[in-house]
């Protein structure tokens, strides 16, 4: 039988005070949940203290320190991406606005020839429209056409002058030498009077016109060798026009030749040379801006067609039909005599319609205002009113034509 010890042994026993356990209370099962609870926060809050004091302890030079990555609130990031979208959709409506812009400025510069018959139409049957555009508009004009050109053109535009000499020379003697004797010839053909004489002269001795550019392209031609001839001519202008007034129309009117190369100089080579030297110097700007110079060219001429038609209507009625033919013919035998001798030098047919669109389409505008300032005769400004409309009528035409007509390769 086995005694047992007292309860005072057992307290005072090394093996009861080893083996003491902690009591166990009764709780319920919601306060051990609470208990949990309590216990996990307790050891997050501790790894969270020695998270950021290992982060605190930690040198520059220790790679695996663990970085915290603070997130900006959710608000900042939607105002981010609102402020990103609303910058997206401002350059994309931008973009869409400007490429709008190119579309409605090709299609209005193709349908320059109607806007061209427009105009002189409306200043047949109410030149007062145009009674505003005077003689220092008019130059003005003339000038920011030029000038719209200019900005398009660099130093190489001219150095391909010399790089195409055949084409461009051939050119050159259907501007300078052919068109004004075939303005001669016809006036005396239909035995016009004097000054009208003077005014066909005159049409075929001044410069190629710039809206010959836009009919190239229509007609597949070589556009840039179009740009040069109308470079090339425009230049010789300034010399070419007061030489062949003085040497065929000095007996016949009174010209003040000295004034013709001036006004050249003035309306014609200053505005280039300025347009010129700013593509030069600020290349990028012009690049911005040269798409507005289709519409800036159409818009001045067709403003120039009816001012020039406006400014002498009662003369263009009384004159009948005649003048019209005899305007027409000259425009079209020498885009014709064009073809035919790039032709015959064997050239290819780019060339050959090129050089037949630029030798029938003058600057009749330029030739208005050359009447105006420095011809004494009033009817002497007559055959380039009506050429301003015949000359856009028969390059343009010559222009759909061949645009329906495949240009063979090579050619």
């Amino acid at each position: 039988m086995v005694s047992l010890a007292p309860k005072a042994a057992l307290r005072a026993s090394p093996f009861a005070a080893a083996n003491k356990e902690t009591p166990v209370a009764c709780v319920s099962s919601s306060q051990r949940t609470s208990s949990a609870q309590s216990q996990g926060r307790r050891r997050r809050a501790k790894v969270g203290r020695s998270t950021t004091l290992r982060a605190m302890a930690c040198g520059p030079r220790k790679v695996a320190c663990q970085r915290t990555v603070v997130r900006p609130p959710a608000k900042a990031d939607e105002r981010r991406g609102v402020r990103a979208r609303s910058l997206s959709s401002s350059g994309s409506s931008t973009e869409s606005l400007f490429d709008l812009y190119l579309k409605v400025s090709n299609i209005f510069a193709n349908l320059f020839p109607v806007w061209t018959v427009l105009a002189a139409a409306a200043g047949l049957a109410n030149p007062g429209l145009f009674s505003w555009l005077s003689t220092s508009y008019f130059t003005v004009g003339l000038g920011i056409l030029m000038f719209s050109m200019g900005i398009t053109l660099t130093l190489e535009d001219f150095k391909r002058v010399l790089s195409k000499p055949g084409p461009v020379t051939i050119n050159f003697i259907c501007c300078y030498v052919l068109m004004p004797l075939l303005g001669l010839a016809l006036g005396k053909a239909f035995a016009t009077s004097p000054p009208i004489v003077a005014g066909l002269v005159l049409v075929g001795s001044i410069n190629g016109g710039q809206a010959s550019n836009l009919c190239t392209y229509i007609a597949r031609g070589d556009v840039a060798l179009s740009v040069v001839m109308t470079t090339s001519t425009t230049l010789g202008t300034i010399f070419m026009t007061p030489l062949i007034a003085k040497l065929l129309l000095g007996t016949i009117v009174p010209v003040d030749a000295v004034g013709v190369a001036i006004s050249a100089m003035q309306v014609v080579l200053l505005p280039i040379v300025l347009g010129v030297c700013l593509n030069s110097a600020a290349p990028k700007f012009c690049r911005k801006v040269e798409p507005l110079c289709p519409t800036i060219g159409v818009t001045s001429t067709v403003l120039l067609v009816g001012a020039s038609v406006a400014g002498c209507a009662q003369a263009i009625k009384n004159s009948g039909w005649a003048l019209q033919i005899v305007v027409m013919l000259l425009h079209l035998v020498g885009g014709a005599a064009g073809y035919w001798l790039c032709r015959v030098c064997k050239f290819g047919e780019t060339v050959c319609r090129t050089t037949a669109i630029e030798t029938a389409m003058k600057s009749s505008a330029f030739g208005v205002l050359l009447a105006t300032l420095h011809f004494g005769d009033y009817l002497v400004r007559v055959p380039s009113a009506v050429s301003v409309v015949w000359m856009a009528i028969m390059g343009s035409s010559m222009a759909v034509v061949w645009q329906f007509i495949p240009v063979k390769d090579g050619e």
